[in-house]
């Protein structure tokens, strides 16, 4: 079966909770990237949603992973509405859209750190895979879950490098899911691939624009 065979039977077996999965997970990022507060809305969604579906499907650890996305997604709509309500008189927060934010950046060390210490435990979570049990690219799933979660912690920073993270770790999940046999979820994150380097370029003229 070619790849575009293999998509198009990927779609015909879609159900419909996946599909809303994907969709809230496509309108989370494009959100997110417009620094809006309700990319956390979809992001719960769609994090609920997948819950269901790896339980479904076995997918034990992932849902695990999926739990964790919920609850970053119910601490990320609450430090966003206190940078509002920071910035922002009460009567004013329904027009918030363009104060409502600041875009960091972390220094070099932040990012070192992160690297050496979301890299050990990626390793080391996927040497554990990788001898005690026989899943299919341990190193791999490791590092997407590991950095996902590290990135998921910057995107609720509103640190400016989430995006780079994003954009390495969504190519690496591109082979994981072909390799793995799902050929439309590889096609789905050559889109956040698009989606995540979108959202640097839009925090990116944000941050450029708070120097001015």
């Amino acid at each position: 079966m070619s790849f575009f065979e293999s998509v198009y039977q990927g779609i015909l077996a879609t159900s419909m909770w996946e599909w809303i999965a994907v969709f809230t997970g496509i309108a989370y990022v494009i959100l997110a990237a417009l620094r809006s507060i309700w990319c956390w809305l979809f992001a719960i969604i769609s994090s609920s949603l997948y819950v269901y579906l790896c339980l479904h499907g076995q997918l034990y650890i992932e849902s695990v992973l999926q739990v964790f996305y919920v609850v970053m997604g119910i601490v990320g709509w609450v430090s966003w509405q206190k940078d509002i309500q920071k910035v922002t008189p009460p009567s004013d927060v329904l027009d918030a859209t363009e104060n409502e934010d600041v875009v960091k950046t972390w220094a070099i060390n932040y990012h070192v750190y992160n690297l050496l210490i979301s890299g050990g435990v990626a390793f080391m979570l996927g040497y554990g895979f990788d001898q005690f049990t026989d899943q299919a690219n341990p190193y791999a799933d490791a590092f997407t879950t590991v950095f996902s979660l590290a990135a998921t912690f910057m995107v609720v920073r509103k640190v400016l490098e989430n995006w780079i993270y994003w954009i390495v770790i969504d190519i690496v999940s591109i082979f994981l899911y072909h390799q793995r046999g799902y050929s439309l979820s590889a096609v789905l994150y050559v889109l956040f691939t698009i989606l995540a380097i979108g959202g640097f370029i839009s925090w990116y003229k944000k941050y450029k624009q708070q120097l001015a």
